[in-house]
């Protein structure tokens, strides 16, 4: 007589195979849909629109601004990301004090105002001090080119140019018209910052 062993099935007709497939799709999907947290630093010259970027995604709503002396921090909630995003105030005396909200940056916004011409060679001197740092080394960069509604603000391409983006060969960079007022071009940035983050992790 041959006697025949079946491995037991669960009364839900699962056996140990499928849970534990079961389990792998748990953390697949736990993983894909697990909410990321991503630490950003904002800088760029005073009144170039940082506190107002900020604040229109973390409100949805314009409000009034005065310089930052110091620091604004805020977590701002985006598709599955949770960005926590600093902003550094950026007159010229404070701006020695960037260096310390450089450790653990993934990305680094970098506020241009596209009307202010006058200062646009100061700007790329400070973001290319930035980049030169060690700290900085692994943080991918967005521009955001404030100020589109105004009648004589610079286009991206020539503040790509006049900012001298095309010679950081070793840097993930790219660079959005925005204007913090409407938030226009503020979530194509945010898209941006967190597909390439993503791909560096």
């Amino acid at each position: 007589m041959v006697s025949c062993f079946r491995r037991p099935r669960s009364r839900f007709g699962l056996g140990f195979s499928d849970l534990k497939m079961g389990l792998s799709f748990t953390k697949l999907f736990s993983r894909l849909f697990a909410k990321k947290e991503m630490r950003i630093l904002m800088v760029g010259l005073d009144a170039a629109g940082k506190t107002t970027i900020l604040y229109k995604l973390k409100l949805g709503e314009i409000v009034t601004t005065i310089p930052t002396i110091g620091f604004n921090v805020e977590t701002v909630e985006y598709k599955n990301i949770s960005f926590t995003v600093w902003d550094v105030g950026g007159q010229d005396k404070i701006r020695p004090l960037w260096r310390h909200y450089f450790q653990n940056t993934q990305g680094l916004i970098f506020v241009v105002d596209s009307n202010d011409r006058d200062r646009v060679v100061e700007a790329r001197d400070e973001l290319h001090r930035m980049l030169n740092e060690d700290e900085l080394r692994d943080a991918v960069l967005l521009v955001f080119a404030n100020k589109q509604d105004l009648p004589n603000a610079m286009n991206a391409a020539e503040i790509t140019d006049k900012l001298g983006l095309h010679s950081l060969r070793q840097r993930h960079w790219y660079i959005q018209s925005t204007c913090a007022t409407s938030g226009e071009g503020l979530y194509e940035g945010l898209d941006w910052l967190s597909n390439n983050i993503a791909n560096k992790a």
